[in-house]
């Protein structure tokens, strides 16, 4: 589980701290003739050879090099194909194929031989590094995906909020329900939706639009049962 959790770190960290949206701009472009999506593939190399190093030994090295190249044949499927309309399924689409390509390595690691380093960061701390760093950065991407339809719909609205408000309480409520979960207090994820709701409450009566208390009832049910789905699947990996 050691290196699942640490390939998984890798490639959330190379596709979305390590990605700005001017490299996906410029990929969308001017697709393979984009310098930015052989620096971008050249970086998950790099990460995947430290996640390899990190639990597992030399000898699964070569699987940096298939990881990546997988990960460019990927990318460049995703660029040429991709029709705006149906830009959610192919980002989904797109990560799928990326985590199922790490997975395919992770089954074949585990016949392999044990970490290099062993005592260096414990497995439950790997996994916890990840699942924090993916509530935090990538499920905020998935977020906005998912909720880009309804958004678009609301864009004309004349609706004024703190900038990236909406994005860091997706972000803060998701990181309050894993501990939770994590922790065995599940009664404090009703609490704290409760408390959302009440804050919510004036804002979505005095807007008096069925389509913004709609939005907000779909964005919170989501983020929270992300969040609860990813805290369960960790603790039931933990037990």
């Amino acid at each position: 589980m050691n290196t699942l959790a640490a390939l998984v770190l890798a490639h959330l960290i190379g596709d979305f701290l390590l990605q700005p949206k001017s490299w996906v701009r410029a990929k969308e472009d001017r697709k393979g003739a984009a310098w930015q999506l052989y620096v971008h593939v050249l970086l998950h190399t790099a990460l995947t050879f430290a996640a390899l190093a990190w639990t597992e030994s030399p000898a699964l090295w070569p699987l940096a090099l298939l990881l990546a190249g997988s990960h460019f044949l990927i990318d460049l499927i995703k660029l040429y194909g991709k029709q705006e309309r149906y830009s959610t399924a192919w980002f989904f689409g797109d990560q799928g194929a990326h985590l199922l390509t790490i997975a395919l390595v992770w089954v074949y690691s585990i016949e392999q031989n044990p970490a290099i380093l062993p005592g260096l960061l414990s497995g439950n701390t790997i996994i916890y590094v990840t699942t924090g760093y993916f509530l935090i950065q990538p499920a905020s991407i998935i977020m906005e995906n998912v909720m880009r339809p309804w958004s678009e719909a609301l864009a004309t609205e004349n609706a004024s909020s703190l900038p990236n408000a909406g994005k860091i309480i997706g972000v803060l409520e998701r990181v309050l329900v894993f501990g939770f979960i994590a922790s065995g207090h599940f009664e404090a994820v009703g609490f704290l939706l409760a408390a959302k709701s009440v804050f919510r409450f004036g804002d979505l009566s005095q807007a008096g639009q069925r389509k913004l208390t709609e939005y907000m009832l779909i964005g919170t049910l989501i983020s929270f049962g992300l969040a609860i789905a990813i805290g369960m699947a960790v603790t039931s990996l933990l037990a």
